[in-house]
């Protein structure tokens, strides 16, 4: 098995999740908040926006996204699983949102179709070409459109899990092209890296006026069973970025 269908199936497998967990995930649909940072950044923006959500997984942010003004998102994910599990909660609460299968960056959609792309939380790492992702955005983007990502800082894959103090592991480089995840959720999965300033750079060049950039402390998601000093404000742990189709 190569290593992309390996990435594809345990992310399959842990998109399982969605479905086990479906009637706790509807439940959270119904009250679903972004984050404070996103909600600062991305919220002035939404009110009549259409959103196009790549890597989408559960959706719950898409409920999110409308609370907030959206008119409507468009969730792309390569996982069948986790498509199925979204559209059939967006359609139990009757909003409009619409999940199709895509293997990013390649989306097959018209260009010119969305005012808003939101994307993040453990979605970039999954690219293997990230300037074609840019450049796919750019082109879905209308004219004006803004591009929106809040994801793990790059540094996250080198902090240890210790709780008594923070560390560096010693088998992972910031430089490096990848890593295997060993953790949820998708352990033994291939992840890509790129430095900050390799994330922003490919994002200008594929036409983007960067806006926003901002590095926080807090990680968008941590195991309810874990307590790493990582995170106790002292690393960054997440980045947020807005950038606008010149």
């Amino acid at each position: 098995m190569s290593t992309h269908e390996h990435t594809r199936t345990a992310w399959e497998d842990a998109s399982q999740k969605h479905v086990r967990e479906y009637a706790e995930h509807l439940e959270m649909a119904r009250t679903a908040r972004l984050l404070p940072i996103e909600e600062q950044v991305i919220g002035p923006l939404l009110p009549g926006a259409e959103v196009l959500h790549p890597q989408s997984g559960h959706g719950l942010d898409d409920h999110a996204l409308l609370r907030l003004g959206a008119t409507s998102v468009h969730g792309l994910d390569y996982s069948p699983t986790a498509v199925g599990a979204a559209q059939r909660r967006a359609d139990e609460l009757g909003v409009p949102c619409r999940y199709q299968v895509a293997e990013l960056p390649t989306t097959g959609l018209e260009g010119e179709v969305a005012d808003v792309v939101y994307t993040g939380k453990g979605a970039l790492i999954w690219m293997a070409d990230l300037g074609a992702w840019a450049r796919e955005m750019h082109r879905l983007l209308r004219p004006g459109g803004h591009l929106f990502v809040l994801e793990a800082h790059p540094l996250v894959p080198l902090w240890a899990w210790d709780a008594d103090e923070a560390r560096v592991r010693g088998d992972r480089s910031y430089f490096a092209a990848s890593h295997v995840n060993d953790s949820f959720p998708a352990r033994g999965a291939t992840e890509h890296q790129r430095t900050l300033a390799e994330t922003v750079m490919t994002v200008r060049g594929a036409g983007f006026e960067l806006l926003h950039l901002a590095e926080h402390p807090e990680p968008f998601w941590q195991p309810d069973d874990e307590e790493a000093a990582a995170w106790d404000g002292r690393l960054p742990n997440t980045f947020s970025l807005l950038a606008r189709r010149r």
